[in-house]
Order: C-alpha cells, then sequence, then structure tokens
C-alpha cells in the first residue's frame, strides 16, 4: 500500500461529447478521497467548469500526484507524453474505443478510483521513444512518443524507399508503404495491424515492423531498446514521419529519421488485480472460440 494521493489532475478528451458529468462525478470521487482537484486549463474551458479553477500543463507536472484521464488511448497518449518529464503517474478512464491504457471502464470508476486514490494500486511502468529528424547533419524536428514512430509514404501515393541502419549498421534497403518503429505499448496498435508481435509491457526491446514491403521475405524484428534506429529516405518521392500519429513532419530525400529510447517512461496504475493477459482477453478477444456448427438431427 502506497500512500494516498493529495494532489490529483484531471484531464477529458478533447472535443468530446457527454463529457461534463462523467467529469464531474470524477471531482467529487477524489474530492470524497480528502484529496484537492486540479482541472487541466483546456478541459475546464472545453466544459465551461465556472466551479474549478484551471491549470496548466507545466502547472500539473509541478504539483499533481497523479492524474486522471477521461478519454481513449489517443487521449492518453497525448498526456502520458507531456507529464513524462514531470513523473506523474496517470490513471486512464475509458471514454474512447479500445481503450488498452485507458482501462477503467466509466461503470467500475467509482468502485475503482477510490482505493487507487487512497493508495491501492499496480504500477506499470512504459518506455517512450525520443525521435528527430535530420537533415544535412542537422536536427530540425524533434518529437516523443509512446506508441510508435513511423516512416510512411507522402501525399502523391507510392511505395517510400528507405535504409535502416541499427547502431550504424546497415540493416537493410527495403520498399514499401512504411515502416513501424515501435515500443511494447505500441506494438498493440498500428504495428498489430502490419502483422507485428504483441510484446509484453515490461520487455526491455524495440519493434521494427515494415508495412506492405516489396520483398515479402522482409518480416518484422525485435531489437534490444537501448539501439539507435536511423531511417534514411533514399527516393525522389516525398515521404512523412509520424510520432504517435498526433504529430509529423515531411521528409524530403537523404533525410534521416532518428529513433532511441527515450530518458523518460509513461507510468500508468491500475486497479489492484490487473493482469495484461486479461485486457489481451478482453480488448482482443482471445477468449472467444471458434463456434462449431449446430449438429444436424
Amino acid at each position: 500500500m502506497s500512500r494516498p494521493f493529495s494532489n490529483v489532475a484531471l484531464f477529458g478528451k478533447p472535443r468530446a461529447e457527454n463529457i461534463r458529468e462523467p467529469l464531474l462525478a470524477i471531482a467529487r470521487i477524489v474530492e470524497s478521497a480528502g484529496a484537492k482537484v486540479l482541472f487541466d486549463a483546456a478541459t475546464r474551458e472545453l466544459v465551461q467548469l465556472d466551479e474549478y479553477p484551471g491549470h496548466s500543463v507545466h502547472a500539473i507536472g509541478k504539483q499533481a500526484d497523479v492524474a486522471i484521464v477521461l478519454g481513449g488511448d489517443g487521449t492518453m497518449l497525448g498526456i502520458a507524453r507531456e507529464l513524462a518529464p514531470h513523473q506523474v503517474p496517470l490513471i486512464g478512464i475509458n471514454h474512447g474505443r479500445l481503450g488498452f491504457m485507458t482501462d477503467v471502464s466509466l461503470d467500475q470508476m467509482a468502485e475503482a478510483l477510490v482505493p487507487m486514490l487512497r493508495g491501492a494500486y499496480e504500477t506499470d511502468r512504459r518506455v517512450l521513444l525520443d525521435g528527430e529528424v535530420r537533415r544535412g547533419g542537422k536536427a530540425t524536428f524533434h518529437a516523443a512518443a509512446l506508441n510508435d514512430i513511423v516512416v510512411s509514404r507522402g501525399v502523391t501515393g507510392g511505395m517510400v524507399e528507405y535504409t535502416v541502419r541499427v547502431d550504424g549498421a546497415v540493416m537493410y534497403n527495403q520498399r514499401a508503404d512504411a515502416v513501424i518503429v515501435a515500443t511494447p505499448t505500441g506494438s498493440t496498435a498500428y504495428a498489430l495491424s502490419a502483422d507485428g508481435p504483441i510484446l509484453y509491457p515490461s520487455l526491455a526491446g524495440l519493434l521494427l515492423v515494415p508495412v506492405a514491403p516489396q520483398t515479402l521475405s522482409n518480416r518484422p524484428i525485435v531489437l534490444n531498446d537501448d539501439v539507435v534506429i536511423e531511417i534514411e529516405i533514399t527516393d525522389e518521392r516525398d515521404a512523412m514521419a509520424h510520432f504517435d500519429m498526433q504529430s509529423y513532419e515531411q521528409l524530403a530525400p537523404g533525410d534521416i529519421v532518428r529513433v532511441k529510447r527515450s530518458a523518460h517512461v509513461a507510468t500508468l496504475l491500475h486497479p489492484v488485480g490487473y493482469n495484461f493477459f486479461a485486457t489481451l482477453r478482453q480488448k482482443l478477444h482471445w477468449s472467444v472460440m471458434p463456434s462449431e456448427p449446430h449438429s444436424r438431427g
């Protein structure tokens, strides 16, 4: 049992419908547990919560003991990246679709939050990626990612041609629709739809997955998470670099996307008894057996 939380930040999914009442319900639960509510300023403005002051993300990073995020995995990705440098742990309440990281459902909210706020929870640390675009030997763009960094074809279509290097050694030259560098967290996102393996969240590995490669023998590979991966654009076609699919940078021939493990981690908190395999069974229907045909009498 850990210490109870005293200052609890609250974030809501941007532009979400019907989010005001759940946010107020969470605020009341936090206050009933004896903690102070720190509403994110953008969330407060979104739902016009005049009864609470708003706080910047920077101020929340300095004051909050924990942050509750009401939304889907996309909302959690954005908040996790912002709060990771401040070492603020996160609790996710699902107001989206799949909810791998926002694993507490709305109907379980009251039952789950009270013991968590009082110090009863499971801790789950997730690696982030540190990515940058380099042009002419200089860094021109930088962003972090919790799920993945993707180099893909640009608006003109066609395949993107690139060279992958790992710690300076050439791995391969390839033409594909895209190539994904994913964390274990991101292994259940875009990488999974491209036939990549699922990595256990605490595994010290990074996943490299080509999307629709021209060379059909090219397959996903898991690398140590202490390597530096470089993806260099080698064709005249335009390309894009996406960071958690929430920020992007256009790429030109000769540009290099450099990816390595970030110095920061995102800390997710779960109710006591949380199990990753149970999440996979629930979200990916691992427990569903093929139905048998009805016997004919």
